[in-house]
C-alpha cells in the first residue's frame, strides 16, 4: 500500500497556493526603519495594497495576490516618490533595489526588467524635452519618441509593457499617441493581447480605448468635409484650458501664428503688426491662430491678458511639439497664411498686402 506524508500534502497545498501571486524582496539600504507603501494600478487610478515597515538593514518583503494569466502593475512609494515599478506575473520572485530617489535595479521577474526599460527611455525623453531650447529641437525629440514608442508597441505585442507607452502622456491633455490613424496601433494591440491575457483589465482597457479611438476615426472621416485638408491640423488648449482645433477656426484667411511670450520683441509684434491687421481685417474674414511655446503658461495667459488678445491663443506645454514638427517651424516668430485650404509661409511685412487681395 502506497504511504503519504500529512506534511507533505500541506507542503505541496502550500506550494500550490503561494505560485498564484508573487513575492517581492526590498532593500533600500538608505532608508532602515522606514515605510514603503505598496500600490496596485487599477487602470486610472492605484489602490494601496500593503504598507511595508523597512528593518535596521533596510530590507522588507512582501506577497501580492497574483492570478494566472492576469499580471499586475504594482508600484513602491516612499512618502510620495514612486522607487520601483513591477509587472508581476504569478510565480514571480521580485528582489528589489532601491534607493530614496527613485532609482532602482530589479531582478527575477523578465516583464518587470522590461517595464524598468520603458520607464527609463521615457525619462530620458522628458528630460531632454524640458532642456530643448529650440523650436525644432523639440519636434525631432518628439517625432522621434513617437516613432520609437510605435516600434516598441509593435514589437512587443505579447507583452503588457506596452500598456504605460500606450498610453503616454506629454501632460495631463495631451497623449503621445494622439493621432487618429492611431486607433489601428490601439486595435491590433488589443487583439494580440488578448489571445495572452483575455482577463487582464489592462487589455480590457486597451480594448474599450481602440473602440474609442476607432469611432472617433469614423467620426472624423464622416465630418472631413474634403479628402484631405491643405494643411496640417493641430488642436491645443487655450487660456481656459479647453482645446481649439485649428481646422474648426472659421475664417476667409487664417494666420498661424508660432511666438514666445517671454520674447519682448514677439510680445511687441502683437501690438504693432498683428493688432492692426485684426482691427482691419477681422470683420472680413481674418481669424489668428496663435501659438506660444514659452513653456511657462502661467506667464503666457498674463501676457494675453495684459495685451488684450482677441483671437485664439493656445499653448500645448510639450505638446507644442507636435505643432511645431508638422509645421517645420525652424525659428520665431514663424507665420503661416492659410486661405482656401492653402498654407502658405507668410512675411509679416507682406502680410497687409496678401491680406488686401484676400478680403476685399
Amino acid at each position: 500500500m502506497r504511504s503519504f506524508s500529512v506534511a507533505g500534502v500541506f507542503a505541496a497545498i502550500l506550494l500550490a497556493s503561494c505560485t498564484q501571486g508573487a513575492r517581492i524582496e526590498l532593500s533600500v539600504p538608505q532608508a532602515p526603519g522606514a515605510s514603503v507603501v505598496v500600490r496596485l494600478l487599477e487602470v486610472n487610478a492605484y489602490r494601496n495594497l500593503d504598507t511595508l515597515t523597512l528593518g535596521k538593514d533596510g530590507k522588507a518583503t512582501c506577497r501580492v495576490d497574483v492570478k494566472e494569466g492576469q499580471p499586475e502593475f504594482v508600484y513602491l512609494f516612499y512618502k510620495d516618490r514612486k522607487i520601483s515599478s513591477l509587472l508581476l506575473e504569478a510565480g514571480d520572485r521580485v528582489s528589489v533595489s532601491a534607493d530614496t530617489l527613485g532609482h532602482w535595479e530589479v531582478s527575477g521577474s523578465p516583464e518587470s526588467e522590461a517595464l524598468a526599460g520603458v520607464e527609463a527611455t521615457v525619462g530620458r525623453f522628458s528630460a531632454a524635452v524640458n532642456s530643448a531650447e529650440e523650436p525644432s529641437e523639440m519636434a525631432r525629440l518628439y517625432i522621434d519618441h513617437y516613432r520609437e514608442s510605435v516600434r516598441y508597441v509593435l514589437s512587443h505585442q505579447h507583452s503588457l509593457t506596452v500598456v504605460p507607452v500606450l498610453f503616454e502622456q506629454l501632460d495631463e491633455n495631451t497623449p503621445v499617441f494622439s493621432q487618429y490613424t492611431d486607433a489601428i496601433i490601439f486595435r491590433r494591440t488589443a487583439d494580440s493581447l488578448a489571445t495572452v491575457y483575455p482577463e487582464s483589465r489592462y487589455v480590457r482597457a486597451i480594448e474599450k480605448e481602440a473602440a474609442r479611438r476607432e469611432n472617433a476615426l469614423k467620426v472624423r472621416n464622416l465630418v472631413q468635409e474634403a479628402p484631405t485638408l491643405g494643411f496640417p491640423d493641430v488642436e491645443l488648449p487655450g487660456t481656459d484650458g479647453r482645446k481649439v482645433r485649428l481646422s474648426e477656426v472659421a475664417g476667409k484667411a487664417v494666420l498661424v501664428h508660432f511666438w514666445d511670450s517671454s520674447d519682448a520683441a514677439q510680445k511687441m509684434l502683437n501690438l504693432d503688426v498683428l493688432m492692426p491687421l485684426w482691427n482691419k481685417w477681422h470683420e472680413k474674414g481674418l481669424q489668428i491662430y496663435a501659438i506660444d511655446l514659452n513653456p511657462d503658461k502661467v506667464s503666457w495667459g498674463t501676457v494675453v491678458k495684459a495685451q488684450n488678445l482677441p483671437w485664439v491663443n493656445v499653448n500645448g506645454g510639450r505638446a507644442n511639439a507636435q505643432a511645431v514638427g508638422l509645421y517645420n517651424v525652424t525659428s520665431l516668430p514663424a507665420t503661416y497664411l492659410i486661405s482656401d485650404g492653402t498654407l502658405n509661409v507668410a512675411s509679416p511685412d507682406g502680410l497687409s498686402k496678401e491680406l488686401s487681395s484676400l478680403l476685399k
